[in-house]
């Protein structure tokens, strides 16, 4: 098929196929270099389509035949697919085509990883596969019959006829051609079973290669604590007789949640102590549980076009989140991710990649697997849930599953089974999905007489496209804070709903601290300046845990930027807030490190540049590192005894208390390696019995110019483990001075065991790198040609991933010109590659404006 121009595609285009189906029969003849796929597909005309040729999709196919009814017919290729006259009435499409997983480095559709055949459809790969309608709002019932002598042959549903060399599936539930899956492989099973709230036995397997059986148990854990967590809190019971997930080791995204055959990034469900972090665990925990709630929200409802993508992906980030607060706590959980919009989807928002939740047009729809999408989708969520409560939100979900189950949905859709259960109007609501930016909230206060009054008025900046924003409605949790520290008035849920709105308080005493935005209520920035003392106060007194915490925050980001500045700072508050909370034993450990962590330094550069200044990368981590050391001298005295009580003794489990314990250590010994030349992170890495410990204290003395012998003795231990060494990969990078961080690259990529073709293994240098915000952009452009260099190689193997790395230079205009300057000729390189994808080419040509 001759290649084919970027075209931009409009949601206001939108048409339903031409065509409905009522079965396919798929057989698939694997070999490395020659699969052969033959498809029968029988369709009808759709009554509620308009007059429109007949189409399907298919790049990169071999076409051998092409049948209608039996009879040979000739096929016109029209942009990524064929074209052809077929009859007024039903009829049945054969095709037979050739296909080559071996060659396919993109990892979309069908391809090989060492040896074992898998596939990823979403969003556009099974036009890789053979000819069909790729599109989310054609379902259809497949039966898929898989001929190899490889010993594991899977696909989705249930399976029903397994003999020599071959095995059929089929899959009762009518689904679109993205959730398709094939694995076959030389793979091993780590069952498992469930039994449903109604009875039903559901057999479990996770399918690892041989070498990984011993890392499953706790996937199978989680993934029936997912079961159980789904039936209990929205009444989803699982629907087929078996649930299988599959460990691929080269795979562009975390998971994907395919009916019935879920497959997995190897680092996204194997585990054991010995080679996973207790990050890791909460992550495996986390995505396991995402990808099982996609049963309901994603795949028995799914999204008519890629435009309500988050439709699928909001409900069910939000719905995980849940899950790990249940699992966890949900005082933490909601700092991480509250952490993750402001770190990472404000920034997004704030820059030329800027999109609404539902985007109205796109180049590559896989530029669009977003935070803004995902994240910033499960905060409307979460704020819908807010403001309906929560016995009115599970009745609307209710009638979103009876009303909408088998069938591809919008937005509207789901707004609609909420007007109609609520009764509330959510037209202004609406605008969350179709107005890109972060709103903000400016704060006026008045004291008069007793009576304490706030005044919000709220905007949004403009954004790419969008110029004029009107009025979003926000939920603002908001709580009073007595000089004493005693809570004046308990969280109320205030909604703006108008560009300004207005509240008061009667009867107080004294001028109380407003406590804003409460356990982060809504995704929006509130610009109050709060002055030292009440900053001081909340975080000695707040109630609310993500409160207290942001106030921390706001202490520290001011003394850093100050710092950056190069101007007189006064951190004494924040250090003794921090001296304080930290010797509380009624907090939870987990929280108490969270306290101690310092904004991060790509935080610190945009909060600089959000307030008219140009920052330095290098001003900002020589801040960081000397707050870093002031903190580990204001606790020198008491961090040890802190960290002996946080001793977890007994075997290594994963469990929330036992994660918590170990991360206010591990917090702890980063500061107390400053004091005593690595002595105690030396003893930990030697005795370490689990990755947490170890690769903690490798940190630890990495990041503080130490840990050499320690390093080589890592990767001597973990050479032959693949994901282990991803994080060897990782952390020298990041712990890298500035200076050295472009020379730790290049050693890095010359390294036997890094391979192009791996994206957790890119992601691991190349990623980190661009991560390293002062060894990214270090003077004179090192950092951008070296990132630019790999990123034209990267695009010709995996243009999904070296679009996604291509972000890094996002936020180019808000440095110097010099970097500016260094940035924007290393994105017209790449740019101006020959061959280069839309992929790559998209995203630059937005970041570029």
């Amino acid at each position: 098929m001759k290649d084919v121009a970027p075209q931009t595609v409009h949601l206001r285009d939108y048409t339903p196929f031409s065509h409905l189906i009522d079965s396919v029969d798929l057989t698939f003849r694997l070999s490395g270099s020659a699969t052969r796929v033959l498809s029968t597909i029988r369709f009808r005309p759709n009554p509620d389509a308009p007059d429109q040729a007949f189409f399907l999709h298919g790049v990169g196919l071999t076409p051998i035949s092409t049948k209608i009814d039996g009879r040979d017919v000739t096929v016109t290729e029209r942009g990524e697919g064929i074209t052809c006259d077929v009859p007024d009435g039903p009829f049945i499409w054969e095709a037979e085509v050739e296909i080559d997983p071996a060659g396919n480095t993109a990892l979309e559709g069908l391809y090989m990883s060492n040896g074992m055949y898998c596939t990823q459809c979403e969003a556009e790969g099974f036009r890789k596969i053979t000819y069909y309608p790729d599109r989310p709002d054609v379902m259809a019932v497949f039966t898929v019959r898989i001929e190899s002598d490889l010993p594991v042959l899977l696909s989705n549903g249930n399976g029903t006829e397994q003999g020599k060399g071959y095995a059929v599936w089929h899959d009762p539930w009518p689904k679109p051609s993205y959730l398709f899956a094939l694995v076959a492989g030389d793979l091993v099973a780590h069952p498992g079973q469930f039994t449903t709230m109604s009875g039903r036995d559901v057999a479990l397997n996770i399918w690892v290669r041989p070498g990984d059986i011993t890392k499953c148990a706790f996937g199978m854990k989680a993934l029936k604590a997912s079961m159980s967590w789904d039936e209990t809190v929205y009444g989803r019971e699982y629907d087929l007789n078996i649930f299988n997930i599959v460990a691929v080791d080269d795979f562009n995204m975390g998971a994907m949640e395919n009916k019935g055959l879920n497959i997995f990034n190897s680092s996204c469900v194997l585990a054991s102590p010995t080679t996973a972090t207790d990050a890791d665990f909460e992550r495996i925990e986390a995505i396991i549980a995402h990808e099982y709630f996609h049963n309901w929200t994603g795949n028995r409802i799914t999204c008519r076009d890629w435009f309500q993508l988050c439709l699928k992906e909001g409900l069910t980030v939000f719905r995980d989140q849940e899950f790990t607060g249940d699992m966890r706590s949900h005082a933490v959980k909601r700092i991480d991710d509250a952490q993750v919009m402001r770190n990472v989807q404000f920034r997004e928002d704030n820059g030329p990649l800027a999109h609404p939740v539902r985007p109205e047009s796109f180049v590559e729809i896989n530029n669009f697997y977003t935070v803004t999408v995902y994240e910033k989708g499960a905060e409307i969520i979460g704020m819908l849930k807010r403001l309906v409560g929560d016995q009115a939100y599970r009745k609307a979900l209710d009638l979103y599953f009876d009303r909408h189950d088998g069938q591809a949905c919008t937005i509207e859709d789901l707004l609609a089974v909420f007007t109609e259960a609520t009764g509330r109007d959510l037209t202004q609501f609406k605008r969350w999905y179709t107005q890109a930016g972060t709103p903000r909230i400016k704060v006026e206060e008045d004291w008069t007489d007793g009576t304490y009054t706030l005044t919000f008025r709220q905007s949004t900046p403009p954004t790419p496209g969008q110029a004029e924003k009107a009025p979003v409605v926000i939920p603002l949790a908001v709580g009073l804070i007595g000089q004493d520290g005693a809570e004046i008035s308990p969280t109320q849920i205030v909604a703006l709903t108008d560009k300004t709105t207005t509240i008061s308080f009667d009867g107080l005493k004294d001028r109380p601290v407003p406590s804003l935005l409460r356990d982060f209520s809504a995704p929006v920035i509130v610009e109050r300046d709060a002055s030292t003392d009440e900053l001081a106060l909340l975080l000695a007194h707040d109630t609310d845990p993500f409160a207290r915490w942001d106030a921390g925050t706001r202490l520290s980001r001011h003394i850093l930027m100050t710092m950056a500045e190069r101007r007189p700072a006064d951190p004494q508050p924040w250090l003794d807030g921090i001296r304080t909370l930290v010797q509380d034993d009624q907090l939870d450990p987990a929280f108490r490190a969270r306290m101690m962590a310092l904004p991060t330094q790509d935080a610190l550069a945009e909060a600089l540049a959000n307030a008219g200044r140009i920052p330095d990368p290098q001003a900002i981590h020589t801040a960081h590192e000397r707050l870093r050391t002031q903190l580990s001298d204001h606790l020198a005295d008491i961090a040890p005894g802190l960290r002996a009580k946080m001793a977890t003794p007994g075997p290594f489990s994963p469990d929330a208390e036992s994660a918590g314990k170990r991360a206010f250590a591990n917090a702890l010994l980063t500061l107390i390696t400053r004091q005593d030349d690595g002595e105690a992170a030396a003893a930990q890495f030697a005795d370490a019995d689990n990755m947490t410990q170890q690769i903690s204290a490798l940190s630890a003395l990495l990041k503080n110019g130490k840990g050499a012998a320690q390093l080589a003795r890592f990767e001597a231990q973990w050479n032959s483990d693949r994901l282990v060494m991803d994080k060897w990969f990782a952390l020298q990078i990041g712990a890298s001075a500035p200076k050295h961080t472009v020379a730790t690259v290049n050693r890095l990529t010359d390294h036997a065991a890094f391979d192009l073709r791996n994206p957790n293994r890119v992601r691991a240098v190349l990623g980190a790198m661009a991560g390293h915000l002062a060894g990214f952009h270090t003077p004179g452009g090192a950092g951008y040609d070296l990132l630019a260099d790999w990123l034209i190689q990267l695009d010709r193997v995996n243009p999904q991933t070296a679009a996604r790395l291509s972000n890094a230079f996002a936020t180019w205009r808000r440095y110097d010109p010099d970097r500016q300057g260094q940035m924007r000729q290393a994105m017209d390189r790449i740019r101006e590659t020959p061959g280069l994808s839309r992929d790559t080419g998209e995203m630059l040509d937005r970041i570029l404006g």
